[in-house]
């Protein structure tokens, strides 16, 4: 009898977990990624900046991403300096070069980084822990590659 209810008591805890039915999310994931910037692949900074990977924060507290990196799979890598992402908020990581915000920051490269036809974004945290990683065009099965089809993706920004 008295296991019933500590179970009862424990699952609201769990239920408060929105994302315990689905993909296992961690807290900042990738949530968006443009590895094919619009037009023509000139090398423009505009061409360039039109290239990047959306980080959300699905928590209500800020998260302190210093030192926390997102790399390519040839390991070219971004190190977040300085920077809180807030709750329920997104950053967009530009591979060109432009003033930091809050809501937008800059590789400041003047050559892109994410393959066309196949490539993986991986986040780490300040710990070089693995936090997520978006793949793209490759085979095998993987769990970022049904969130982002290559054309599709692109069609929801137009609107």
């Amino acid at each position: 009898m008295a296991a019933a209810v500590v179970g009862a008591v424990a699952l609201p805890a769990l239920a408060d977990d929105h994302h315990h039915g689905h993909q296992y999310r961690p807290v900042v994931y990738i949530s968006d990624v443009q590895y094919d910037s619009p037009g023509r692949d000139d090398r423009s900074n505009r061409s360039l900046n039109a290239e990047w990977v959306e980080i959300t924060n699905d928590s209500r507290r800020a998260v302190n991403l210093d030192g926390w990196t997102l790399a390519d799979e040839d390991g070219h890598t971004y190190t977040f300096d300085h920077y809180r992402l807030n709750g329920r908020a997104t950053v967009r990581v530009h591979t060109g070069i432009g003033r930091d915000s809050r809501t937008d920051v800059y590789q400041d490269r003047r050559a892109y980084v994410w393959d066309n036809h196949s490539d993986t974004a991986t986040l780490r945290n300040d710990r070089d822990r693995f936090v997520d990683e978006v793949s793209w065009g490759h085979h095998r099965d993987h769990r970022g590659d049904d969130r982002h089809r290559g054309g599709d993706r692109r069609e929801g920004h137009r609107h």
